[in-house]
């Protein structure tokens, strides 16, 4: 299935200038990557304060889809400096993985604020997020890459998500729909686990 990943290159090509011009003034990978976190975790702390102050609404979460917009482009810069600029590094490696999880699972929580969300399922819901993150990182160690796939990637669900915030900025009448909408992106979870689990063991296969 197709999957926002898929347009990273060409997203890459764009932050190539940027990207150089860190790396002449001393900006590290790991810096970036840890920035990234912070970022997310003081966007979910902002939406929640406009929530108890003025109590919750739609337009408290407009937020979130700026801030997968910028994670996606720190993803990608932290990406080519360490790949480019020989900034790779073991701590490196273990910060990318653990901070994006992190900052995934912060993203999420303002989600629960939403009136009427069944707290279980919404949780869920994210465990099976951070699941396909699991699967991703258990292709290398049977000799296949790490896995990206979609349909339900770490892009694809900052896309779904995000559109699911307009949806309700546009249309408030819509929340009682949200427990509809985490049962398929919870779907498309487990697909997406399985799309990894198949292409990582083809991939071996045929190595």
């Amino acid at each position: 299935m197709i999957s926002v990943y898929e347009l990273k290159p060409k997203f890459q090509g764009l932050l190539r200038p940027l990207v150089n011009w860190l790396a002449k003034v001393g900006v590290t990978a790991n810096q970036v990557t840890v920035f990234a976190l912070l970022l997310s975790i003081a966007s979910t702390g902002f939406a929640f304060s406009l929530s108890l102050i003025n109590g919750f609404s739609p337009v408290h979460l407009l937020i979130l889809p700026l801030v997968w917009l910028v994670r996606m482009a720190l993803n990608a810069i932290d990406g080519m400096l360490a790949r480019e600029h020989h900034q790779k590094s073991a701590l490196g490696c273990f910060l990318n993985e653990a901070c994006d999880v992190a900052a995934d699972a912060v993203l999420f929580i303002p989600f629960l604020l939403i009136p009427g969300v069944s707290i279980p399922l919404a949780l869920t819901v994210l465990f099976l997020f951070l699941m396909t993150e699991v699967f991703g990182l258990i292709a290398p160690q049977i000799g296949a890459s790490r896995r990206y796939d979609g349909p339900m990637g770490k892009s694809d669900r900052a896309l779904y998500l995000s559109i699911f915030i307009l949806s309700l900025v546009i249309y408030p009448a819509g929340a009682p729909l949200t427990n509809l909408m985490f049962t398929v992106f919870g779907l498309l979870a487990v697909v997406t686990m399985i799309q990894r689990t198949r292409k990582a063991i083809k991939e071996v296969q045929h190595a």
